[in-house]
């Protein structure tokens, strides 16, 4: 199992693992060390604490140079978002890391391969190994190609909501009526990136792209908040 493992990592993510004990650590539940008491197993509980310090730290640090005027309010509920269970389980499973957990008998029947819980806990101690075997760098690679691109997708737009923030901006002033306008659409279907301008009675005030419309929208309202607030 872990020998497909480092070889979908290999193939998948580019990442060569050194100590491939830490992965073997990292996918390995407390159920399955209790029904194989010699082979003196780790299970992941601690590498797992490592992980979600390690998450808290870079997507923190992502996210305080990508939104230099948010304010920390804000930044606190978006890191909140991207950094819990139901996030880490939807990663999890995208690098498809639920096919490598090792489990003893009782919880395969109970199905806890797809609990999760457990695939948020995977995730973190997966990323406690990386971080140990190849360093911060390495964490930041894996996280900007997984974790990142989410927030041009959109998954996290109800926690930061520039469209709103720049309406209200902008009606303190009086009535203003503001469009979306898209500016340009590239890429294949599955890969389409979105080019929107919003303009402000006419005005064009900022563009921004991302990975659907909703997104492109969210950061057009964002570089125009951010031009708005230095005039």
């Amino acid at each position: 199992m872990i020998i497909g493992l480092t070889q979908m990592l290999k193939d998948d993510f580019g990442i060569d693992f050194k100590n491939t004990a830490l992965l073997d650590e990292a996918f390995t539940h407390a159920s399955y060390v209790n029904e194989h008491p010699r082979e003196k197993l780790k299970y992941y509980e601690r590498i797992e604490f490592l992980g979600d310090a390690v998450m808290q730290l870079c997507v923190s640090e992502y996210l305080f140079k990508r939104y230099p005027t948010l304010p920390e309010g804000k930044l606190s509920r978006l890191r909140a978002a991207m950094v819990c269970e139901d996030s880490f389980s939807k990663f999890a499973k995208e690098c498809h890391f639920d096919e490598y957990i090792r489990l003893g008998k009782g919880e395969e029947k109970a199905n806890a391969r797809n609990r999760a819980s457990l695939l948020c806990d995977i995730f973190e101690a997966f990323i406690g190994a990386l971080y140990l075997d190849q360093g911060k760098a390495v964490v930041v690679s894996f996280i900007s190609r997984v974790v990142f691109p989410k927030l041009d997708l959109g998954w996290f737009d109800h926690y930061l909501d520039h469209k709103t923030e720049l309406q209200e901006l902008l009606q303190q002033h009086g009535d203003c009526k503001i469009t979306y306008v898209k500016v340009a659409e590239n890429g294949p279907d599955n890969e389409k990136e979105y080019t929107m301008a919003v303009y402000a009675d006419g005005q064009k005030i900022g563009e921004g792209k991302g990975m659907s419309k909703k997104a492109a929208e969210q950061q057009a309202a964002f570089q125009a908040l951010k031009a708005l607030q230095k005039n």
